[in-house]
């Protein structure tokens, strides 16, 4: 018994060193199943190398938006010296002086093509007093623009293109789902240069108190917008619209990582009424108003409430009408509280003109109801 097991030890000895040398030497001998015992085998891509890699690259929406955004570039004459005008100046010198008597001033944005039939948005003071419109697609076309309306208390315009066979428009996205930290991209033509995409997230939401409009709701992004970029796409990683590049902050024109950006649901409202009337109608009750300061709030005992102080109100506007005076708090417009002067504009400014609405104010420590008929918010001065 004793030989009999120590010739089975032997022979599993040597057969485990063949084993061994085979697999050593020559493992294309064993099977399979023997070669692979205890190895992980990877999958390896094979595309080229320097590919995208999967879930790291924003190139797919990239693609999607930048047929979408477009090159604007204007230019409006301008008078080089009102002297060439002056008929005495013309006496003495004659008319050789009629070709310097204007010039041509130039200026470039981008904007963003909403329908395949041509419509584009973009900024109001990229297309503000421009003479001529150009825009230049992606795709090396070239047209000629016309304005079709413009507001620039949102800053925004719809300018039109004319060209044969469908246009790429744009897929409008949520603005309002939009969370700080979500990854973005801004598309646009900065100093020029041609079409830039760059990236970053959303800083901060529903910026306002900024003094650039009248109705303010930025978006806030560190994606690098510089000049030539007014007007065009701000984009979720999906490549859906969610903003209109509109400024930045800096102090020598460059990016400084603070940008601002029009919310996609406001430029839907503005738009689609330009679209269908040429301008944008909001409501008016003719009054001014002051941010109530904690020291304001303590001094009308407002307690928790919050509210807008009536400053002045405008001689046979619909508020003195409705018998609002100044020195009211304004606390509610119908169900609508409000929280600071935006929310005042905004409650108002959506309200159609001959409208009934019901203000809900505090005068002297009580509360007063005032039904108040809506009119029709005027033009801005010098636009």
């Amino acid at each position: 018994m004793r030989k009999f097991w120590l010739l089975f030890a032997q022979a599993t000895t040597i057969g485990l060193a063949v084993l061994f040398i085979i697999h050593t030497l020559r493992p294309e001998l064993l099977p399979k199943a023997a070669s692979s015992g205890g190895i992980v085998t990877l999958h390896e891509d094979a595309a080229e190398t320097g590919s995208q890699l999967p879930g790291t690259g924003f190139s797919t929406a990239a693609k999607k938006v930048m047929p979408s955004v477009v090159n604007i570039y204007t230019s409006t004459e301008v008078k080089a010296n009102p002297l060439l005008d002056d008929p005495r100046f013309r006496f003495f010198f004659g008319d050789q002086y009629d070709d310097a008597a204007t010039e041509r001033s130039n200026s470039l944005g981008s904007g963003v093509i909403v329908s395949d039939d041509g419509y584009i948005i973009t900024n109001h003071h990229v297309v503000e007093s421009a003479d001529q419109i150009e825009v230049a697609l992606a795709d090396g076309r070239n047209a000629r623009a016309r304005i079709i309306g413009s507001d620039p208390e949102t800053d925004l315009a719809v300018i039109k293109i004319d060209l044969p066979g469908g246009l790429p428009a744009i897929t409008f996205g949520h603005s309002d789902k939009a969370q700080v930290g979500d990854v973005v991209l801004a598309i646009g033509n900065p100093f020029g240069v041609g079409q830039t995409v760059t990236m970053g997230i959303v800083s901060a939401l529903k910026r306002n108190h900024l003094g650039l409009n009248t109705f303010e709701n930025f978006i806030q992004t560190d994606a690098a917008i510089n000049p030539g970029n007014s007007g065009g796409a701000l984009v979720d990683v999906n490549g859906n619209l969610i903003g209109i590049n509109s400024a930045i902050y800096s102090p020598n024109g460059g990016s400084l990582g603070i940008g601002f950006a029009i919310p996609v649901s406001t430029a839907k409202k503005v738009m689609e009424q330009i679209i269908q009337t040429g301008s944008v109608t909001r409501g008016w009750i003719g009054v001014a108003i002051q941010e109530l300061t904690p020291e304001l709030a303590d001094s009308f005992k407002l307690g928790n409430r919050s509210g807008v102080l009536i400053s002045e109100v405008v001689r046979g506007g619909p508020a003195e009408q409705a018998g609002v005076r100044a020195g009211d708090i304004l606390l509610a417009v119908g169900d609508k509280e409000l929280t600071d002067s935006t929310s005042m504009l905004e409650a108002i400014a959506a309200l159609p003109p001959g409208k009934m609405a019901v203000l809900h104010l505090l005068r002297n420590q009580n509360e007063v109801v005032a039904q108040v008929k809506i009119g029709k918010r005027p033009k801005p001065r010098n636009k």
